[in-house]
């Protein structure tokens, strides 16, 4: 499996984001949750592994969850698709 370069943005007040590139960034956050929703490990599992790998510390386990919860609705609250004319 090839590892997928992360991608960085720099911040600033003459190098904003752009629309776009926000828009494409929530799509790829949204469709890469439906694949792990699809994959053989449960909710609670996820949330473990997110709990372990973030710090038991910085983070409770209803907090993930909470956002867990959320992601599927992510694409349709901040992105509006373009329509065809």
């Amino acid at each position: 499996m090839s590892k997928k370069k992360n991608i960085r943005i720099s911040k600033s007040d003459e190098n904003p984001e752009t629309t776009e590139l926000l828009a494409s960034s929530v799509v790829k956050v949204a469709e890469a949750f439906e694949k792990i929703q699809k994959s053989p490990l449960r909710q609670r599992a996820i949330v473990v592994l997110l709990q372990n790998g973030i710090g038991a510390g910085r983070i409770t386990k209803s907090q993930i969850q909470l956002v867990l919860d959320n992601l599927p609705r992510l694409k349709a609250w901040y992105v509006k698709e373009k329509r065809e004319r």
